[in-house]
């Protein structure tokens, strides 16, 4: 009795806005050797993550089923799908209803591509995700220049390492060539659907100092300052340790002007807030726009200015001389009464980074939080020493970016924009 063929799919699909510009990606892979035998991905225009999700999931599916002539006969084929929508996991096990309109029909088709029996279904976190993720994005940035995702542009297989996505599986059985032949009427099938495409795997990328840079798409935080609070516009130390201010009638016309901003940009794909109240506000203003959710970092507060909460420059002179003299000398010297020291601030800022930065690889995400960590999220990346902190401005509800790269490089992209206000 012949054998099933063996594949995994990985897919995935993503919105900016959600909703918003959205794509898909798929690929199809080798259980044994690791191998792209297909991939297909492309821009779908307005639509929502999830809605982006199923689309991947049916054009991973149609790309497996056009490997094997007779896929559709039981037995035949034996699919492992691996995604990092848990939404769309769950349901496709059987194990969470499906209530929304949208999704219905999105399921019910990825169902009718194969048979029941032919595919199981596997959650994974989205950093083992990677392949099938940037597709999405080359799509998306396809669909954004007013054009569809080409094979011969995409180098999401190149930047994806294989060794181990696949461990575990059984052996693939048939006769040698036959994944080859397979892939070969993929392409052709694939290619012949309007907006989407299918490719071979490419050969090995340049090497030597002409070649470019293969570090796949950076992790990107789009840092936003909260908005003011009564303690904004007189400079006063408003920290982790004082009263928790709210934002003040500016402040929230503030977040709703960098709301609408974002939105028209159409590039955050996550939202992640300091805990403190303040910072909160403004990133649910962006939030509602953007129909996303917010989690909460707390590696993001703001510094514990102790006994200077509440406190002006001036008062903080006059009462506190000398301590105010050490801190500004030392970054390990902390405010008077048991405050944080900017040494101390650093370390737990770098701390959220690279927990953010492993979490959100390959994305944009607007983190929401204040001054210190915004400046010290920004000298980090520039390797620049504590004594910078004090020579960059940054107003209230500005703008900074900085990009992270998987060699652990960043690169700076934007400080204090405040564009958006006028």
């Amino acid at each position: 009795m012949t054998q099933p063929r063996q594949f995994v799919i990985e897919a995935d699909g993503g919105s900016r806005g959600n909703p918003g510009p959205a794509g898909y990606g798929a690929v199809v892979i080798d259980p044994v050797t690791g191998e792209t035998l297909a991939e297909a991905a492309e821009y779908i225009g307005v639509a929502t993550n999830n809605v982006a999700e199923y689309k991947g999931l049916i054009a991973g599916l149609r790309a497996a089923k056009a490997l094997v002539p007779d896929a559709s006969a039981d037995g035949a084929l034996r699919v492992r799908v691996r995604m990092d929508s848990k939404l769309v996991v769950e349901q496709m096990s059987g194990r969470w209803k499906i209530k929304h309109p949208d999704m219905k029909p999105l399921a019910a088709e990825a169902a009718r591509i194969l048979p029941a029996s032919a595919v199981t279904y596997e959650w994974i976190p989205r950093e083992k995700n990677k392949h099938a993720d940037r597709l999405a994005n080359e799509a998306m940035d396809a669909g954004k220049r007013g054009e569809q995702w080409e094979p011969s542009a995409s180098t999401a297989a190149l930047d994806t390492p294989r060794p181990s996505a696949t461990a575990g599986l059984p052996p693939v059985s048939g006769p040698p060539g036959d994944a080859a032949a397979g892939a070969a009427k993929a392409r052709a099938a694939l290619a012949s659907r309007p907006g989407a495409a299918a490719k071979a795997p490419k050969t090995a990328p340049q090497v030597g100092w002409g070649a470019a840079p293969d570090l796949g798409a950076p992790a990107t935080f789009v840092l936003l300052r909260h908005g003011e609070t009564a303690l904004t516009p007189e400079k006063r130390f408003s920290g982790s340790g004082g009263s928790d201010p709210e934002l003040s009638a500016a402040g929230r016309h503030q977040a709703d002007r960098i709301a609408r901003s974002l939105a028209e940009r159409g590039t955050i794909e996550e939202i992640v807030s300091s805990p403190l109240r303040r910072c909160r506000e403004t990133a649910a203003a962006v939030a509602a726009r953007l129909g996303l959710e917010v989690r909460i970092e707390d590696g993001l507060r703001e510094t514990d200015f102790g006994a200077w909460e509440g406190l002006t420059f001036a008062e903080v002179r006059e009462r506190y001389g000398p301590d105010l003299d050490a801190w500004l000398a030392s970054a390990k010297a902390a405010p008077t009464g048991g405050g944080e020291s900017f040494a101390e601030v650093a370390r737990r800022v770098a701390a959220a980074r690279d927990r953010l930065t492993a979490r959100h690889a390959g994305r944009t995400v607007l983190l929401v939080t204040h001054v210190t960590p915004i400046k010290t999220l920004v000298r980090l990346a520039l390797g620049a020493p504590p004594e910078a902190m004090f020579r960059m401005e940054l107003s209230a509800a500005s703008v900074s970016a900085v990009a992270y790269y998987a060699d652990g490089n960043a690169s700076v992209r934007v400080l204090n924009d405040t564009s958006h206000l006028r």
